[in-house]
């Protein structure tokens, strides 16, 4: 170390020795140390003497400029995925562990995991009438199946559905019920009108309790007034009337297979199902169910329910 002016610090001398005369520039003389028995030496040779010293000018202080560049700290190597970390400056211990960073897979977003499966399907728009709340008139002659078709549309559709049948309230009148095998006259027409009544008052109330409801009777387009305009008034204005109309040989057939009060001659169906051929271009929808059985044509009915709730026809 140097003092502030540059001259070296003089070093310490031994106990029982002078002090080094430094600023002289001389040293004292060394002894040879005898040990006993030992041969004596001749005279000692001078030991050569350092130049004394002399102080030289003060260095100047470097200036910024001429100071050197501090070593740039070497340049970390590239860390790759899953590779292990050197332990830092002062660390002895393992290198710590870190996790492997692994790319995300497809199946999560976030921290959210996604469902498997493919991509989420369109929504379907509900085959049929679903659940809408319908009041319905299925006409047709004797003997094209009207009251078993709509009584099985009742039973399987998904909500409830009352099937209301004219005959079967004609019926309610046991004694002095007018007979339709007597032929149609006055008596029977009265009956006929009080029993559309009741069925309008019953499908009034099931619609009001959000029932639906599925009325059959033989409705005949060359009298709109008491037919079909007399349901629409005791109904209401949305009933949705559909005419069921097979061939002639079909319901000729089915006619014969019937007994009681509800078989007619063959001279009768023939002509009712004469009149029933009006239908035709009035712009209701018509179901030929000659080669249908009762569940493929209670499926055609309620597609045609369908159809005719999206775009009501013009009657």
């Amino acid at each position: 170390m140097q003092h502030a002016g540059g001259a070296p610090l003089p070093p310490p001398h031994a106990p029982g020795q002078p002090p080094h005369d430094w600023a002289q520039g001389t040293e004292p003389e060394r002894t040879t140390a005898l040990r006993p028995g030992a041969p004596t030496a001749g005279p000692t040779a001078p030991i050569p003497q350092p130049p004394p010293y002399q102080p030289g000018p003060p260095r100047p202080e470097p200036t910024t400029a001429q100071l050197p560049a501090p070593p740039h700290p070497p340049t970390p190597a590239p860390h790759h995925a899953g590779a292990p970390q050197p332990p830092g400056q002062g660390w002895h211990g393992p290198a710590p562990q870190h996790a492997s960073a692994r790319p995300p897979s497809r199946d999560t977003t976030g921290h959210v995991a996604l469902p498997p499966g493919g991509p989420v399907p369109l929504p379907q728009a509900p085959e049929g009438t679903g659940a809408t709340t319908l009041a319905v008139l299925l006409i047709g002659p004797a003997g094209a199946g009207k009251t078993t078709v709509a009584r099985y549309w009742a039973q399987h559709r998904r909500v409830p559905t009352a099937h209301i049948s004219l005959d079967d309230v004609r019926e309610w009148v046991c004694s002095g019920f007018a007979d339709p095998q007597s032929g149609w006259n006055d008596h029977s027409e009265a009956q006929y009108r009080l029993a559309r009544r009741t069925c309008g008052f019953a499908a009034r109330n099931f619609l009001a309790n959000g029932i639906s409801c599925i009325l059959d009777d033989a409705v005949f387009p060359d009298r709109p007034v008491v037919g079909l305009g007399g349901w629409k008034r005791h109904v209401g204005p949305g009933l949705l009337p559909v005419v069921l109309l097979p061939g002639l040989e079909v319901v000729l057939e089915r006619n014969a297979e019937r007994s009681g009060n509800r078989r007619l001659s063959d001279e009768e169906v023939a002509g009712i199902h004469g009149r029933m051929a009006g239908w035709y271009g009035s712009g209701l929808p018509i179901i030929d169910n000659s080669q249908y059985d009762v569940p493929t044509t209670a499926r055609l009915l309620d597609d045609v329910l369908a159809r005719t709730i999206a775009s009501p026809p013009s009657w």
